[in-house]
């Protein structure tokens, strides 16, 4: 996490330079809770197009340990970070941290940060809320642990000049509501960044965050077709901040 002077200097570069260094159309793809089928199809699809990705991980609970089917292992998460995948903290339980005590939510942070090391992955630097559940407490705790950014909800693009890096707005495509994903990522423009909140394409164990793999196919096509620029959270921190020092 950069400091608040890097980030006031951020800002002003931003101003200064119309946000010139940044595509206009970004679209930040993130996937939440290690579903399996973010490894056996997602990023392979991602690799088609060249396009970039944020992995959030958890283990998630009561089954990740015992239903491969549904779940990623530690091994296929290694994986993705191999291709070139980020890879994000989402909890280790996939808890609400408003209702736990600011060390649980360290633990539950480290812990996932203990497993990267592991399996030599980078250790993450971006976080997604789990069920999009924040507050000031769990805010600061995230800021006190470095991070760079934190995605919540919301239904809306992320505009840098003003929105708080600690509660990212985004997107969640899941269903068969297809206008309302191209209403979504039409709405990236310059210093306007769409992030879109996936989960498994497609989801058998939580249908009601399913993406049907023929839309999502889709989707990419489109992105893809109409030269949107598609990055991790990484990388666009990356860009954002290439002229401070790291």
């Amino acid at each position: 996490m950069k400091t608040k002077i890097q980030q006031t200097f951020l800002l002003f570069l931003i101003a200064f330079n119309g946000l010139a260094k940044l595509p206009e159309k970004v679209i930040i793809l993130t996937f939440d809770d290690a579903i399996a089928s973010q490894s056996t199809n997602t990023a392979k699809i991602l690799n088609e197009y060249g396009f970039g990705a944020t992995f959030f991980v958890c283990e998630f609970p009561p089954n990740f340990d015992t239903d491969k089917e549904n779940y990623m292992t530690w091994e296929q998460i290694k994986e993705l970070s191999d291709m070139g995948f980020e890879i994000g903290n989402h909890t280790r339980t996939h808890v609400n941290i408003t209702k736990i005590s600011d060390d649980s939510l360290i633990s539950e942070l480290e812990y996932i940060d203990s497993k990267c090391r592991k399996y030599n992955i980078e250790v993450p630097s971006t976080f997604a809320y789990p069920g999009y559940s924040n507050d000031s407490l769990s805010i600061n705790v995230l800021r006190q642990k470095k991070y760079w950014y934190a995605r919540a909800g919301g239904g809306r693009p992320y505009n840098i000049e003003k929105d708080d890096p600690f509660l990212l707005p985004s997107y969640d495509i899941a269903g068969t509501d297809t206008s309302k994903v191209y209403r979504a990522i039409r709405t990236a423009s310059q210093g306007n960044v769409v992030i879109l909140t996936i989960h498994g394409v497609p989801d058998n164990v939580h249908p009601w965050v399913n993406t049907p793999p023929e839309l999502f196919k889709e989707y990419m096509d489109y992105l893809k077709k109409n030269n949107y620029t598609v990055w991790s959270l990484k990388t666009l921190h990356d860009n954002l901040y290439s002229n401070l020092n790291r």
